[in-house]
């Protein structure tokens, strides 16, 4: 009796501390009403507190009131929509329209169509290069476009060897890291040269879609085949670590406040994973959300994570906003 009394308490004691442990918190639900299909990136104003959220499916732009937490405008008149990207200056909105290619450029006060830029089939991901003001867009069957957004102007363009996919800029440096999945490699463009410098095999794991940068380590890469997040040394472009992660990735961040690795899965969870060191890492956690829920958003400045759930049966879209603790 006492031997099993001792064992109970032993469980207990161990349980308690792993139960008390949740690194998302689900803090609210923001319904999405009417909106069918899969969707793709968000961004978010941070001070004005919207989240713009691509609604591929619905050919639509959904734009929610994060203070309020509810849908305040859903802009129509978009043609499969993949990458959004917000900038406070001048208040405005870019759309990539994947089937139309048009990249849309919207006034953020009123919502409504500046200007378009043309020619840009298949525009998929947008970033914002903060140093000299300028945007880059993936798009077609392999390039990278460099858009001033201030004249709504394409500037160059750098030819690759697929479709791109996720990207990210260095802060600290001229690099473009690019996903490149049909070519089985990781792409990288100097920015200042304006040109394609290295070329990364990507041939162990492949379908290499999402991505993050930890900008004083390691590049994070979300592999499909096998389902896999690859740790790579932005100096050579070399695995320093791999790890078995959900089925379905479409988009990952870090968190550099709490090194950790936020990773939404369509096979219905969030993988969340914890950097030990530059080298090291353990998944910490798979929160449970829903099937074709892959697509999400993470904000250091809110400190909230935004994942997008499909309208599926009896599920209506929804958007689902977690505190990281």
């Amino acid at each position: 009796m006492k031997t099993a009394l001792l064992l109970l308490a032993c469980t207990q004691s161990i349980s308690v501390p792993a139960a008390e442990t949740v690194p998302l918190k689900l803090i609210q639900t923001i319904p999405l009403p009417g909106v069918r299909g899969r969707f793709d990136h968000f961004t978010v104003d941070t001070k004005g507190s919207r989240l713009f959220v691509a609604a591929l499916g619905n050919n639509t732009l959904e734009v929610v009131d994060l203070t309020a937490g509810k849908s305040i405008q859903s802009i129509s008149g978009m043609s499969k929509p993949s990458g959004v990207l917000f900038l406070p200056e001048p208040n405005q909105i870019l759309v990539a329209n994947g089937d139309s290619g048009i990249l849309k450029f919207l006034d953020a006060a009123t919502y409504k169509v500046s200007q378009n830029l043309k020619d840009l089939p298949d525009a998929d991901n947008l970033r914002f290069d903060s140093a000299t003001k300028l945007a880059w867009v993936g798009y077609g069957d392999g390039a990278m476009a460099l858009i001033d957004p201030a004249v709504h102007k394409l500037l160059a363009t750098v030819r690759l060897s697929g479709h791109p996919e996720s990207f990210q800029l260095e802060k600290q440096g001229p690099r473009i890291f690019i996903n490149v999945p049909d070519a089985k490699r990781i792409a990288v463009i100097d920015r200042e040269k304006r040109s394609v410098t290295a070329n990364w095999p990507m041939e162990k794991f492949r379908a290499n879609f999402p991505m993050a940068l930890d900008e004083s380590n390691h590049l994070f890469i979300g592999c499909r085949k096998p389902a896999r997040l690859v740790i790579l040394d932005t100096n050579t472009g070399q695995s320093v670590a791999d790890l078995a992660i959900s089925g379905d990735t479409d988009d990952l961040f870090y968190d550099a406040k709490r090194k950790r690795v936020y990773i939404s899965c369509g096979e219905g969870f969030i993988d969340v994973v914890e950097q030990f060191s530059a080298d090291s890492y353990k998944r910490l956690a798979q929160v449970p959300t829903e099937v074709g829920a892959r697509t999400s958003f993470f904000s250091p400045d809110l400190d909230r994570y935004y994942l997008a759930v499909p309208a599926r049966g009896n599920q209506k879209a929804e958007i689902r906003v977690y505190q990281p603790e």
